[in-house]
């Protein structure tokens, strides 16, 4: 047993050695050459919408670390398996390890916004696993393993403290951390005044705006782009006469907007988390697409981020009169790194999947029978409209009140159409019209509230709304895929003397 122990342990050891070594020289080489983060994008990249979603449903924001943590397990696994391999068969044990390195190394060089360069990370760590985990697993005679020497033992020691150093190092110098930020101009024309009235002060009701730090986060990036403005370049081209090439400074130099706007993520489960709002500051879009010539046909914006995320957009929704926007500011302080610094985009009135790039670095005008984006070739629709929602904040769901009113509040949107009225029932009587905020506008939420006399007993409580159409929000169960949830949001609470 304990000699399956230390071969098991050496496998392990081999694969830290290569695996932290490659991880230190990806970090030089840019976040796609990790030999880790390839394997995990590959899972991402090949991974059902189902799945996707399913992970984001149970885990949230947690589920790349999960993912993380899922892949190593089996790596482990298998690195185990490799070390125990050559108690029987040396050769078997580093053509696993061999095998798993080259796996890496496609999947790096294959995957989203990479090239073949990324594969030599990989590349390095199966030729220096297979190669240590050779030395560590030499024997001498029948009887006479090498892992029983004192040698040996500081040698594989050794050669785990330098793979580790390595995996700490890369991860270090990869992940820079946010940078020192560019200070932006004013906005040549600021966000108006929003209206008296425009937010209920309600404890636990969701705030009018949303700060950054609590603003959601949704996307495929399990380490997040680290982009030095100063090395940042936008090109636009396709179906346009005259292709351009914009500097972050070109950017910072036109006049800026500002203005609120919700953005709602298709992940969102019927009264799910993934909507805020806040104030965008940047270049308005439609005025800089015009300035190079778009051409006829050209019924799709392609833009790419620098992780090779592709999102379309229909051209028309960006010409239309929306406050479509680059975005370099949010809540007054430059663009979080995790939110797309330098530079993202936001239109109002579609998903995050159909209009909201972060980290964006291309623009191509070209057509949806020509360019599939990455969430529709994973079957999502291809205009992605926000559907028209409305949620209950408070009471929370089994909460526990007392017989006398209570304020039942939440937040209701539809984005680019705004919200017209809120209704609220409960256990399947009659609806009853909830208090609105005053309107700000249609790219905004509103806030409402309705007083309900509480009677003891068990209760569900449900909300639905009314979009700026006169449109009511569908009471129909849909899931997430392909083209965002619906239903009426619901909590159960119970009323006790």
């Amino acid at each position: 047993m304990r000699r399956r122990l230390a071969y098991a342990a050496r496998g392990v050891t081999a694969a830290v050695f290569g695996i932290g070594i490659a991880e230190f020289l990806g970090a030089f080489l840019g976040a796609s050459s990790s030999p880790i983060g390839a394997v995990g994008r590959f899972a991402i990249d090949s991974a059902p919408a189902s799945v996707k979603e399913a992970a984001i449903r149970w885990f949230g924001t947690g589920d790349k670390l999960v993912l993380i943590c899922g892949v190593t397990l089996v790596l482990l696994a298998l690195l185990v398996t490799a070390g125990l391999l050559c108690l029987r068969s040396r050769t078997a044990g580093t053509v696993l390890i061999a095998v798993l390195g080259i796996a890496g190394a496609l999947a790096a060089a294959f995957g989203t916004g990479a090239g073949p360069v990324d594969a030599l990370p990989s590349l390095l760590a199966a030729a220096l696993g297979a190669g240590s985990l050779r030395v560590l697993t030499r024997t001498t005679g029948p009887q006479a393993a090498v892992e029983s020497s004192g040698v040996q033992r500081r040698v594989a020691l050794g050669a785990f403290t330098i793979g580790a150093a390595g995996l700490v190092g890369g991860r270090f110098l990869g992940d820079p951390g946010e940078r020192a930020a560019t200070a932006l101009p004013r906005a040549a024309d600021p966000a108006p005044p929003l209206p008296p009235g425009h937010r209920f002060a309600l404890p636990g009701l969701s705030p009018f705006r949303t700060a950054n730090a609590d603003f959601y986060r949704v996307d495929t990036d399990l380490a997040l782009p680290a982009i030095d403005p100063a090395d940042w370049t936008l090109r636009i081209h396709g179906a346009v006469g005259k292709p351009v090439a914009l500097s972050y400074r070109d950017l910072l130099d036109r006049p800026l907007v500002e203005r609120d706007m919700t953005l709602c993520c298709v992940s969102n489960e019927v009264g799910g988390p993934y909507v805020s709002t806040t104030r965008w500051l940047g270049v308005p879009l439609a005025t800089l697409l015009r300035e190079t010539g778009i051409r006829a046909g050209a019924d799709q914006l392609l833009s790419t981020a620098t992780d090779g995320m592709t999102i379309g957009t229909p051209t028309g929704l960006v010409l239309d009169g929306r406050e479509a926007m680059l975005v370099v500011g949010m809540n007054g302080e430059p663009l979080p790194r995790k939110h797309g610094y330098p530079v993202r985009m936001i239109i109002p009135g579609l998903y995050g999947y159909a209009s909201a790039t972060k980290w964006l670095t291309e623009l191509k005008l070209t057509s949806f029978a020509a360019d599939r984006a990455y969430w529709v070739r994973r079957g999502y629709v291809e205009q992605g409209t926000a559907k028209t929602a409305s949620r209950i904040d408070v009471p929370r769901p089994f909460a526990q009140l007392r017989p006398v009113p209570v304020t039942v509040a939440g937040v209701a949107w539809a984005l680019h159409r705004g919200i017209e009225a809120v209704q609220c029932r409960v256990d399947g009587g009659p609806w009853m019209r909830a208090e609105l905020t005053t309107d700000a506008g249609p790219d905004l939420w509103r806030q409402w509230r309705w007083t309900w006399r509480a009677a003891p007993g068990s209760h569900r409580i449900e909300v639905r709304a009314v979009d700026g159409t006169g449109h009511m929000q569908t009471g129909g169960r849909a899931e997430v895929f392909p083209s965002g949830s619906t239903g009426w949001h619901s909590v159960l609470v119970t009323v006790s003397e």
